[in-house]
């Protein structure tokens, strides 16, 4: 599609509410998009709100009541199982970390968002996908770029690109109406049942920083130390999460119950910078703790069975994934040709890794793979392989000299 069919301020978004049938805008239920409802509401024009379930934070109620305020139609999608299979597996598999630093979250959940908004504007016959993305947050990039390669033929983007407002501007509006249900917090969070991430407000500064304990749900810096360590044992079949200490798990459960229990232990929590797309840099605060361990015992797991050369190829070809899905190419040829690579080399990745955790660490303590390449008998593996050599050098040298007294005669 091209740039033209973009919405990008709110001149944008009258022009289009007064040419279009219908619009799909995305919907989370905070100021940002329940704000872009009521400006839409202004124009009278058909508008269905739509909100993706990745697994946190998500209450119908308080969204249901949103919506009616505004007289538009609400859809609550649950996507979670095709999160996990499309973005969250394949993120384990690459070790998807934004330069090795921590593990990436809005860069998966984005794409799965488009696919779904794409399915349902073309299901009810909408000529507009709309957004609430600005140019401080990568999601801008991430939505338009996703929307473009699933070949949505209306119109897209954020009216928010080019028009600014305050949060307590937004808030003052809504307020008016009667919604005043919104707080002029400073720090905006994102959150899935992968990773929770928080970004702006108290968090702008790098240089200077300190992040609130009352933004962490899943991690905890214990009150007092913990009386003994836990042991998990994470279990793995072709490259997929399949058990907890032996334990078969759906992956919504399993991701469940590492959160809550390696988040007792306060692990899983991550700062760090990511760069906006003209370059400059963010601070960004996340909590993953089933994404910690996964990741680690992916690593480790795959380092027991699959060859150093493919292993050193690998990481480079990692970095080439997450750079793809950051930048919102996911539905692009590089990172379909990619992921091929990275899930090729999941095939071989069946057995099971075991930590120990305490507070703020996970101790490794087993590697057990179906089809090891590593040693469990060290001095036996070296008198073993003496004998085979050494009879091996013999037979060579036999040869040799055999071949040389020959050819002298």
């Amino acid at each position: 599609m091209t740039r033209s069919l973009e919405v990008r301020s709110l001149e944008d978004l009258s022009f289009i509410a007064k040419h279009t049938q219908h619009i799909l805008t995305l919907f989370s239920g905070g100021v940002d998009s329940s704000y872009l409802l009521y400006k839409l509401s202004q124009y009278r024009c058909k508008v269905t709100a739509l909100t993706i379930d990745l697994g946190d934070g998500v209450v119908s109620e308080d969204l249901q009541y949103i919506a009616e305020c505004f007289g538009v139609r609400l859809k609550v999608i649950d996507a979670r199982e095709r999160f996990i299979e499309q973005a969250i597996i394949p993120a384990i598999q690459a070790n998807a970390k934004y330069m090795g630093i921590y593990p990436i979250s809005s860069s998966l959940s984005r794409p799965i968002i488009a696919q779904y908004a794409v399915e349902l504007a073309k299901g009810l016959g909408c000529d507009a996908i709309l957004h609430t993305a600005n140019q401080s947050q990568n999601s801008l990039r991430r939505l338009n770029g996703a929307l473009r390669q699933l070949n949505f033929p209306g119109y897209i983007g954020s009216p928010y690109e080019y028009s600014a407002f305050s949060r307590e501007e937004k808030i003052k509006s809504l307020c008016q109406i009667g919604l005043d249900r919104f707080q002029a917090r400073g720090i905006s969070g994102d959150a899935n049942l992968w990773v929770r991430e928080y970004e702006s407000g108290e968090l702008d500064n790098p240089e200077d920083f300190s992040v609130p304990e009352r933004l962490f749900k899943w991690t905890a810096k214990p009150s007092q130390p913990l009386s003994s360590s836990t042991s998990l044992t994470l279990g793995f079949e072709s490259g997929k999460p399949v058990s907890i200490n032996n334990t078969p798990q759906s992956m919504i459960e399993l991701i469940d119950t590492l959160n809550n229990v390696a988040g007792k232990y306060g692990i899983g929590r991550y700062s760090g910078l990511e760069h906006l797309e003209g370059g400059e840099k963010v601070l960004e605060v996340r909590e993953a703790p089933a994404a910690t361990l996964l990741m680690a015992a992916y690593r480790h797991l795959e380092t027991a069975v699959l060859d150093a050369n493919l292993l050193r190829n690998k990481l480079a070809i990692e970095q080439i994934w997450v750079c793809e899905a950051i930048e919102g190419r996911w539905f692009g040829q590089l990172s379909a040709a990619t992921a091929a690579f990275i899930q090729k080399s999941a095939e071989a990745v069946t057995g099971s890794v075991t930590f120990s955790l305490r507070p703020g660490v996970a101790d490794l303590t087993s590697v057990h793979a179906l089809n090891p390449l590593y040693l469990t008998d060290r001095d036996g593996w070296e008198k073993n392989i003496a004998i085979a050599r050494g009879c091996r050098s013999l037979a060579e040298l036999s040869s040799s000299l055999t071949n040389h007294y020959a050819l002298s005669a």
